[in-house]
């Protein structure tokens, strides 16, 4: 799929995409239909008019479900997509021969990078005057300080040129500027930190509103630094980006619905939010004294009858639980690369992603489990994650039942619960008093060996095979399997 367009043709074949043919309001009207279709798994949803912006339509809840996202992208299940790269890794040559049978590795690899167009539908139509004031952007919760881009493609790159495509909520102060909501530990605060170090005025940057489904995906995306995030967007797609070079030199994909060209002052910090966010409470960055650099918008690009893509968050399940379990698949194979002991991985919906995890692994020594624990907490973006339970291969960690049992039957609290201080968490985490400092808390959830548990072993009960062979045909009989 080219790009949005190609996308929401392709959900209304489907089925999957409703119309909403009367007027509504981007703020609050739209974000609250929004919800009240995800709550109710409804699928995607296009308003064909906006209030006070005749000249756009919105969309939202283009992440309906894990099952849509696998069939837009070609893959059975997410996790073919992690395994992309690494079996291009596998198969860098040794020798002679090795270089020579892998030549169409090396193809498969070229078929992921960008490339450079030099025309984008979105150049048809330019603004400079308040060109933030023509985007529709949401305003989500009552409380909230303004409207924002909930969804923008924030696209920069840092002055070693790696070039990054995230997304930041963007608070709108007036038609020029707005404030970017990077974290500390986002690619956008670094790239920030590195262009102040250098002395370095106004870092260039643009935003981008919609795009293909994959490149959507990318952008939200915990990509390890300093992979280069439009590369990563190929091996989503399955195929490599096109970019349109911005007269400001920010990259940005050439299909995009709208663009907005400008820099973040380096030096030049503001206030931010209050903000209903995923875990279903205002985020008050004032109140912790935290102060994000300034966007200033010199001008926008936009195509034709301009779509305008926006998510909305609050208590789950909304859009960000499905972007969240599709990342969690995604990125299971590099996971597993880092720790080959890994089974499986569930971040459950309800637990807002970074709140918690569940890791089943492959467990052969005594102490794996808290190794497991410690090493996954110095991983990416698992460095955010508050709580993690780590449990033995037998265990579904999808199955929330399952995990309470191994919970109930093999943790001693003061051997297998681990609690760290003072360490970096989410800043949006609403029961932390100092964010984002805070605290960690690990279950060694695994089944113990005999050296953990002072050489006392337990036999777990198991029916005699000879008396369920026995009793199989009255089993069918009066049970029916």
């Amino acid at each position: 799929m080219k790009d949005m367009r190609d996308y929401l043709e392709w959900l209304e074949r489907r089925g999957e995409l409703i119309r909403v043919k009367e007027e509504l309001s981007p703020e609050l009207e739209i974000p609250a239909f929004l919800r009240k279709a995800m709550y109710g798994k409804k699928g995607a949803l296009l308003f064909e008019r906006v209030k006070g912006y005749p000249e756009w339509k919105a969309v939202g809840n283009l992440f309906a479900s894990v099952e849509t996202l696998e069939k837009a992208l070609g893959v059975a299940k997410l996790e073919e997509i992690g395994e992309r790269p690494l079996k291009l890794l596998e198969s860098l040559p040794l020798g002679l021969s090795g270089k020579l049978s892998s030549l169409g590795k090396l193809k498969e690899m070229s078929n992921y990078l960008p490339k450079i167009v030099r025309k984008a539908e979105f150049t048809r139509n330019v603004i400079e005057e308040e060109p933030l004031d023509f985007i529709p952007a949401f305003k989500t919760w009552p409380k909230d300080a303004s409207r924002y881009l909930t969804y923008p493609l924030v696209c920069f790159s840092d002055p070693r040129g790696v070039n990054s495509i995230s997304v930041y909520r963007v608070m709108l102060l007036d038609g020029f500027t707005g404030v970017v909501h990077w974290q500390v530990h986002k690619r956008g605060s670094q790239a920030w930190q590195d262009y102040l170090e250098r002395n370095d005025g106004k870092m260039p940057v643009a935003i981008a509103i919609g795009s293909d489904i994959g490149t959507l995906l990318t952008a939200v995306s915990p990509v390890p630094y300093p992979m280069d995030k439009l590369l990563f967007a190929g091996v989503v797609r399955g195929r490599g980006l096109e970019l349109y070079r911005l007269p400001n030199g920010v990259l940005v994909p050439a299909n995009a619905e709208a663009v907005i060209e400008g820099y973040v002052n380096v030096n030049e910090l503001s206030e931010e939010g209050p903000f209903g966010d995923h875990f279903g409470f205002y985020d008050r960055p004032s109140e912790r004294n935290e102060l994000y650099p300034v966007f200033h918008a010199q001008r926008l690009y936009y195509r034709d009858d301009p779509i305008y893509y926006g998510s909305v968050v609050g208590k789950p399940p909304l859009e960000d639980a499905v972007i969240g379990k599709a990342i969690e698949r995604i990125f299971l194979p590099l996971m597993r690369m880092v720790l080959p002991e890994v089974v499986d991985v569930n971040f459950p919906e309800y637990g807002v992603f970074q709140g918690v995890a569940i890791v089943s692994i492959k467990k052969r020594y005594p102490g794996q489990g808290k190794k497991v624990l410690n090493a996954l907490w110095g991983t990416g973006q698992m460095a955010l994650t508050k709580v993690i339970i780590v449990v033995s291969e037998d265990i579904n960690p999808h199955n929330i039942n399952q995990v309470i049992w191994a919970v109930a039957s093999f943790v001693n609290p003061e051997r297998d619960v681990l609690i760290i201080p003072n360490a970096h968490t989410d800043a949006l985490d609403p029961a932390v008093p100092n964010p984002p400092l805070g605290s960690k808390l690990g279950i060694d959830a695994t089944r113990k060996l005999p050296l953990e548990m002072n050489g006392r072993t337990v036999e777990e009960v198991e029916e005699d095979p000879e008396v369920v062979e026995r009793l199989e045909e009255l089993f069918r009989k009066y049970l029916g399997g």
